[in-house]
């Protein structure tokens, strides 16, 4: 008799397909970690969206008065748009300081022990992010609503606008993540100091050709300004002249300022999450 020996062939390693797949699931599970934690303190997601809609109250009806609207129109509409995009921008600060914390008090440490992909944890808080913004821009529009915004265009053109808006917010995430994962947490709370200025230095509240020079060039040039004129045009809501290139341009440059952004600080963040030790 002759025996038979049935030799186990090598296990592969796991393709970029496999790798993908691993990724996905780790930050799955994290996504609902993250926001099964939110659940429990809902006050972190009320008390985000609480400065922007005091902001957007104040500027509408007290300072509201005061402002022209280049072209004419109801300054509360040309308002709201910057609040959107304000806000979204401003949620950088709150994903710096989360990701700061996280690393200091070693959960970064234990996610990076386990056998987990290192694009798992950023995209799981990129993702929670990406669900607190949605419910954050959900509350300013009904606050808009509220004060007298309106839209004009339709639904279409609506959700498109929502899209750059969430578009914009998903691009900053990974500047938060990168910050994040460099910066103490006590560091992190002072993040606000230079995003605030930045998200005035835009067509946020007043039209950038009302600006000195200097600034009107910078504030032109500013992202945000551009995600915030096409949401405008889009919503259908009085807003900047179109003399200058930028602002001529604003849709495309609404897509194209957050995908250059996402494609220089994603892979920066997923580097410098795998270099935490060093």
């Amino acid at each position: 008799m002759t025996a038979t020996t049935i030799s186990k062939a090598p296990e592969s390693s796991p393709g970029r397909a496999g790798r993908l797949r691993h990724a996905v699931a780790d930050a799955w599970v994290l996504t609902g970690w993250e926001l099964l934690h939110w659940r429990r303190n809902p006050g972190a997601v009320l008390g985000a969206v609480a400065f922007p809609l005091i902001m957007a109250v104040m500027f509408g009806f007290v300072f509201g008065s005061a402002m022209n609207v280049p072209g004419g129109g109801d300054y509360r509409e040309f308002l709201m748009p910057g609040m959107f995009g304000q806000t979204m921008a401003m949620g950088v600060v709150t994903t710096v300081s989360v990701m700061a914390i996280s690393a200091t008090r070693g959960l970064t440490d234990r996610y990076r022990s386990m056998p987990m992909s290192a694009l798992g944890p950023v995209a799981g808080r990129a993702c929670a992010d990406m669900v607190s913004s949605a419910i954050e821009l959900t509350l300013m529009m009904a606050c808009g609503l509220l004060i007298g915004w309106r839209v004009h265009n339709g639904p279409g053109p609506a959700l498109a606008a929502a899209g750059l808006l969430l578009l914009l917010r998903f691009s900053l995430i990974w500047v938060g993540v990168w910050l994040g994962l460099r910066l103490s947490p006590e560091a992190a709370t002072t993040a606000w100091m230079p995003m605030f200025p930045l998200t005035m230095l835009a067509s946020t509240f007043v039209s950038p050709a009302q600006l000195p020079a200097p600034l009107r060039v910078i504030a032109e040039w500013n992202p945000l300004s551009a995600t915030v004129t096409a949401c405008r045009e889009l919503f259908g809501n009085p807003g900047s002249p179109g003399g200058s290139w930028p602002a001529a341009h604003a849709l495309e440059l609404a897509l194209a300022w957050p995908l250059l952004i996402t494609a220089i600080f994603l892979p920066l963040a997923v580097r410098r999450y795998r270099r935490l030790d060093r």
